[in-house]
């Protein structure tokens, strides 16, 4: 996996999102963007965490702070996922898993004993200048929301 680090440009990130329209990162110059790798949608911890980004919006716009979701769901179940969790941000669908190996997200994984590749859930805060500002990857998902507004405020 690639080790990104605070001061590092972010890696090229063109994916289509949760209406099959494609979004790039470069796109957001000028802002500040909130680029979270999840697992997979509409699963427990994974809606924890969107819900809590959903619910403190109202924050991150004030700090004007984009959020986009990426996973390696299809843009189908992004759509289902958006629409039955009221998402209020952008999802991104990474099924070839391109742009999450080059943030350096995708690897092996361990669950029950068992070795599979997967999402390692990481968020990275990439300022106006296309440059990452911080990394988060060790947090509950229940303290995400809190864990970056307090990072942000």
């Amino acid at each position: 996996m690639t080790r990104l680090k605070p001061g590092d440009i972010a890696p090229k990130c063109i994916l289509p999102d949760q209406d099959n329209q494609l979004v790039n990162l470069i796109d957001y110059l000028g802002k500040k963007v909130l680029m979270y790798f999840y697992p997979k949608a509409m699963t427990p911890s994974c809606t924890i965490q969107a819900c809590n980004l959903r619910d403190h919006m109202d924050s991150f716009k004030k700090a004007n702070i984009e959020i986009l979701g990426i996973s390696i769901d299809t843009t189908d179940k992004l759509l289902r996922f958006s629409e039955k969790e009221m998402l209020n941000f952008t999802l991104l669908s990474d099924k070839d898993h391109i742009v999450s190996n080059s943030f350096g997200v995708w690897g092996e994984k361990k669950f029950m004993g068992k070795k599979y590749y997967g999402i390692h859930r990481t968020t990275f805060l990439i300022n106006e200048l296309g440059k990452i500002e911080r990394i988060f990857n060790h947090f509950k998902v229940d303290f995400h929301h809190s864990i970056l507004l307090n990072y942000i405020q």
